[in-house]
């Protein structure tokens, strides 16, 4: 017997999807634009995704909702505490029936979380994606997305939903530990390198929200989004054409947030003009969970669940997730005349194709790659997870020399540490401060009575221990992360004061929807500590002990009342399953630290929202408002154990035309005895345009690594498309005129400073703009060892307590 066509592999894949679509009635083509998600009943607790519970009524059991087919299982392994191999036996259980349920034998594509790593049981959680932002090193990130989607596809899923592209505006919401920081530039270079890691694995990466999720008002979940077109274009569009046309996305997913009141599931100019036709998107576009049915019950643009899948559809948005609510409705909607049945077949078209690149049409289909026990969380995955953390933790502070704790002897011994430390705070003993909301453990095993970890994540207790095993360490949590009570600060006072010093660890607890003080749905009304955390950390400070003090957070809090008090303070972005080992080394000494922040650290509690891309009147004070919105610590701050200096800039031309390229370089020197990482940074003002533009911002930047007393020559090339911006016209020009350069180790660092000029007349650039840059030159220099000297300040011999 002859196979049919669309499970012949000689077959090109536009053969194989016609020949199958001809095959497909109606009613089968709408199930492969639906889905089905069999999750378990979590009683009082609050669900998985947002709304849950008013779609729990009323729904199709698994084996109706497959009697058509169906287009993707939502969650498999993400939904209830399977090991790896419970979890292949009950993918193939469902692969089985849906398979059964379809005339053609098609399987559904399988789609997972995967923002911390895949979210499945056992499965390594790496660091929050604000962390990804702090190490300011893609080729990391792409490393990790390889690694995730080596054992994401081993367990037979096709598609992850991540990365989150969402450029931060507002501190006080609750997804920023999603994110990779406000600034569009570095998320685009960082996503980017996700995409291509985990596509190359062959499994599809997913960019959401797609777009302007995080400006919603008043930093809050859902709310609508009020920024103008120009706004939109230059900044929350930025990083999705990168990773569409430079990373080559295979899918893309709404926000739930309208865009000046229209919403995204809704909107052709987006979905369709602008992401395909503009910028060549192929994929396809996947709703986020149940945002077609909130066209209704939520943003109220349509009358029931069928306009809504009809709305949806016309747009441009291909399958609907988690399950399929409103897009059954289109096959009475398609025999009606309210829809062209090539409108469904287009979408249909889309998700049938990537079924057949993925391998689910071919005869030899197997569910899961490996009949195998699966190691989720291997020696190596675990060694990368600690590397990225140690990447990733911030110095903030340390204007004493107080870190490291530990510091070499004269004699060339071991380092030695402080024989007594009082650690203290409620990150110190609660290993899920570590994690992100969408790691296994905090987005399911929270919800269920056995809460623990799914992976072994040892505590700040653990690892501390074993940085200093010679030191006395007395613990003390003090308080909760969100319980107001003060009881236990009395215990920690006394810990403090009898210890030489004090390691104060506090911050956060992801969760959802409230249950958490970061994560969806965890918006907060003050960049104040959480819970009684501030009072803990004023009776800590007031003992007089030397203390570091060390956030273990999702988002920025205000820090203002604690410099200068505080002898260093430790910025760590929910650094994952190895944190804490991560964090022990930098307060060692043992690791350099090298991160850098993704996202300014807050003055005071208030004043929000405001990041560093900001014009003349929302930076300055003199005159203006009495309110300084300038961040404590700003974008692209940390410091480390080595001091570097920038010097010999050159730009190679005086001016370029309106589509050249300028060569921009400066010679980076570490002037230390230790060898560390610099994050070199390249910034761009444009001093006189025809709309209004930020003060700076950022267009290039590399990690490099010196050793003690070595030189590098950096070098960026930067088009001149990257100085362009959307204009008066709402058309995006390269405008000629004078353009700034800065070059150093932070958004506000002006150790060197250089200007060229574009000549000619205004250029419109139609659309294939250069969006990125070649990477970086770095180029060694000679070695000059004798002029290296201790940075002092930094630490880097270790400083008094």
């Amino acid at each position: 017997m002859s196979l049919p066509l669309w499970n012949d592999r000689g077959r090109s894949t536009q053969e194989r999807v016609e020949s199958l679509l001809a095959e497909l009635s109606l009613e089968e083509k709408a199930a492969q634009l639906g889905s089905y998600w069999k999750r378990p009943t979590l009683g009082d607790a609050e669900g998985f995704a947002p709304m849950q519970s008013t779609f729990e009524a009323g729904r199709d059991p698994f084996e109706a909702a497959v009697q058509h087919g169906l287009g993707h299982l939502t969650r498999p392994y993400g939904s209830a505490a399977l090991t790896a191999q419970e979890g292949v036996e009950n993918l193939r259980e469902m692969q089985q029936a849906v398979v059964a349920g379809s005339s053609h034998d098609i399987p559904a594509l399988v789609h997972e979380e995967c923002l911390t790593g895949l979210m499945a049981h056992g499965a390594t959680t790496y660091p929050a994606a604000i962390a990804w932002g702090a190490s300011f090193d893609p080729a990391l990130i792409g490393e990790m997305a390889r690694r995730i989607g080596t054992d994401m596809r081993a367990l037979g899923t096709h598609m992850g939903l991540s990365p989150v592209l969402d450029i931060v505006r507002d501190y006080r919401w609750g997804r920023i530990e999603e994110t990779m920081g406000e600034d569009p530039y570095l998320t685009g270079v960082l996503a980017t390198e996700y995409v291509r890691g985990l596509q190359s694995t062959g499994v599809i990466a997913t960019l959401k929200h797609f777009a302007g999720h995080a400006a919603s008002r008043a930093g809050r979940n859902h709310a609508p989004v009020s920024i103008g077109m120009r706004e939109l274009h230059d900044i929350d569009l930025v990083p999705f054409e990168m990773a569409v046309r430079e990373g080559g996305a295979g899918a893309v997913m709404n926000s739930y947030a309208d865009l000046d009141g229209t919403p995204p599931a809704a909107s052709r100019w987006l979905l369709t003009d602008l992401l395909r036709e503009s910028w060549g998107f192929d994929g396809t576009v996947v709703a986020d969970y149940w945002a077609v049915s909130f066209l209704e019950s939520m943003h109220r643009v349509v009358e029931d669940d069928r306009a809504a899948a009809v709305t949806a559809l016309s747009a441009g948005l291909d399958i609907e997730l988690p399950e399929s609510t409103a897009f059954p409705h289109l096959v009475a909607a398609v025999r009606d005349g309210e829809v062209e049945q090539e409108v469904l077949d287009t979408a249909v078209r889309r998700i049938l194709r990537q079924k057949v690149e993925l391998g689910l049409l071919d005869p030899e289909f197997d569910p899961a790659t490996t009949g195998e026990a699966i190691d989720l969380d291997q020696a190596e995955s675990r060694a990368l997870a600690r590397r990225m953390a140690e990447e990733s933790i911030v110095l903030l502070d340390n204007p004493a020399g107080l870190l490291p704790l530990a510091a070499p002897s004269a004699a060339g011994d071991d380092a030695t540490g402080p024989a007594s430390i009082a650690l203290i705070g409620p990150a110190a003993l609660q290993p899920r401060s570590f994690l992100g909301c969408y790691s296994f453990t905090n987005h399911v095993l929270s919800r269920l009575e056995d809460n623990g970890t799914s992976v072994h994540v040892p505590t700040l207790a653990d690892a501390l221990a074993a940085e200093f095993p010679a030191a006395r360490i007395a613990t003390a949590r003090g308080t909760d992360f969100v319980d107001p009570d003060t009881a236990g600060i009395d215990e920690a006072v006394a810990a403090a004061s009898a210890a030489e010093v004090a390691v104060l660890a506090v911050g956060d607890i992801a969760g959802l929807f409230g249950a958490g003080t970061s994560g969806e749905g965890c918006d907060v009304e003050s960049l104040q500590l959480p819970g009684a955390q501030h009072e803990l950390v004023e009776a800590v400070l007031a003992t007089g002990t030397p203390v570091v003090l060390v956030l273990v957070t999702g988002r920025p809090y205000s820090l203002g009342v604690y410099v200068g008090r505080a002898r260093a303070i430790v910025q760590a972005f929910m650094p994952g399953e190895e944190g804490a080992a991560a964090l022990a080394g930098v307060l060692s000494g043992r690791v350099n630290p090298s991160g850098r922040l993704p996202i300014g650290i807050p003055n005071g509690v208030g004043g929000q929202p405001g990041t560093y891309l900001a014009p003349v009147l929302a930076w300055v004070t003199d005159g203006i408002s009495n309110l300084d919105p300038k961040p404590l610590f700003p974008f692209g701050h940390g410091l480390g154990y080595s001091r570097f200096e920038y010097s010999d800039l050159e730009l190679s031309a005086d001016t370029i035309a309106a589509d050249g390229t300028i060569r921009i370089s400066a010679t980076v020197t570490n002037a230390s005895d230790r060898d560390g990482k610099e994050v070199v940074q390249l910034y761009l003002s444009d001093p006189v345009a025809t709309v209004v533009r930020p003060l700076k911002r950022l267009v290039g930047f590399t990690k490099v690594g010196l050793a003690a007393g070595e030189s590098a020559r950096v070098t960026f090339d930067l088009h001149a498309d990257r100085t362009s911006f959307t204009g008066a016209d709402l058309q995006r020009i390269v405008e000629p005129g004078e353009f700034r350069v800065r070059l150093g180790a932070s958004s506000e660092d002006v150790t060197l400073e250089g200007s060229f000029r574009i000549e000619g007349q205004v250029r419109v650039i139609e659309r294939g703009r250069a969006v990125l840059d070649t990477p970086a030159e770095v180029s060694p220099l000679a070695l000059h060892a004798q002029e290296a000297v201790p940075a002092g300040g930094a630490g880097t011999a270790g400083g008094s307590l």
